[in-house]
């Protein structure tokens, strides 16, 4: 299938891939939805939830469904930056040093459990994430495209791990949570896997250059001035709010604008509405946002304080009366 157009192309594509990985997943038709908001967005997204959850069997079948190459690295305390990228060997062959890349080189990478790994070898993915290719001993390297990170996190454990710093969790476009299931969900997930021998594996329902053209549809998704403007203001708020220390940089307006019109172009809309901006309010910001120490003692949290900012900043009305 294609990527199609600005409107029903986008929810026939969105639907394949969300009807192939539930062949896999139980639930989660929303993390999927966005999950391809910010592939189709050219963007990255960190995971943080607890272990068993399915993160890693939701990126596989998400990949598998996409018909893109796949890769997990598991972050581990002694990993080294050549590690993710690549590094130079001398190959006596040619008499000289070529370059072997590494697991980055994919269309899809799982960087598992990223906050296990020191600060040197976190950035090694910044380059890749906001620019799509790796420098190595001078010479740069395209990355495949599409390109898209998913790095996982563990909220609950912290001996042993390294936070992120705020320069590369601002390069994430959207921070999601698999979550738990339902009991009913459960009780599926049960029939279906408990006499399992191995991962459920699925056929792609599209392809690379499909997802390329699904990207260019979705960015001409059209965003009123009214709604742009709506976007700016509530990202100004968290630089004003009482409980805010450092507020979102404009990289989180633009990931809230290319945001919503992915979320547009998913659901058959060629037009952005208010409600897919403050939809994705919490998913773009959440991790944009430092707040000050008394609040954290309050029990306030960025989540808190992103839904009181949506309830102060008035909603445009009246768009497309």
């Amino acid at each position: 299938m294609n990527g199609g157009g600005t409107s029903g192309g986008g929810n026939r594509f969105a639907g394949a891939v969300k009807a192939n990985v539930a062949k896999v997943i139980v639930g989660k038709e929303h993390v999927v939805e966005h999950l391809l908001v910010a592939l189709l967005s050219r963007g990255h997204v960190l995971i943080e939830d607890v272990p068993g959850v399915g993160k890693t069997s939701l990126m596989r079948a998400l990949s598998d469904s996409l018909g893109l190459t796949f890769r997990r690295l598991q972050f581990t305390p002694d990993l080294m930056s050549s590690d993710v990228t690549g590094i130079s060997i001398y190959d006596a062959a040619i008499g000289s040093f070529r370059f072997q890349p590494g697991p980055i080189f994919t269309q899809v990478l799982l960087a598992d459990e990223i906050n296990r790994t020191s600060p040197k070898t976190q950035s090694s993915l910044l380059e890749a994430m906001e620019e799509g290719q790796v420098t190595a001993d001078g010479t740069t390297y395209p990355l495949p495209s599409p390109f898209f990170v998913l790095a996982t996190q563990n909220p609950i454990e912290f001996e042993g791990t390294f936070p992120l710093p705020e320069a590369q969790l601002d390069r994430f476009m959207l921070k999601l949570a698999v979550g738990y299931p339902s009991l009913a969900e459960e009780v599926e997930i049960l029939d279906r896997r408990g006499a399992a021998a191995g991962p459920v594996r699925v056929s792609p329902v599209t392809a690379a250059d499909a997802i390329l053209e699904a990207q260019d549809s979705a960015s001409q998704v059209f965003c009123a001035t009214p709604v742009r403007e709506y976007i700016v203001r509530l990202v100004q708020r968290t630089r004003q709010h009482h409980d805010v220390y450092l507020g979102s940089s404009p990289r989180g307006s633009l990931a809230l604008l290319r945001g919503a019109r992915s979320l547009a172009y998913v659901r058959g809309r060629g037009f952005v509405l208010p409600d897919d901006v403050k939809e994705l309010l919490v998913p773009a910001l959440e991790h944009r946002i430092l707040l000050k120490a008394e609040a954290r003692l309050a029990g306030v949290t960025p989540k808190s304080v992103l839904q009181d900012i949506a309830s102060l900043v008035a909603v445009p009305v009246g768009l497309f009366e």
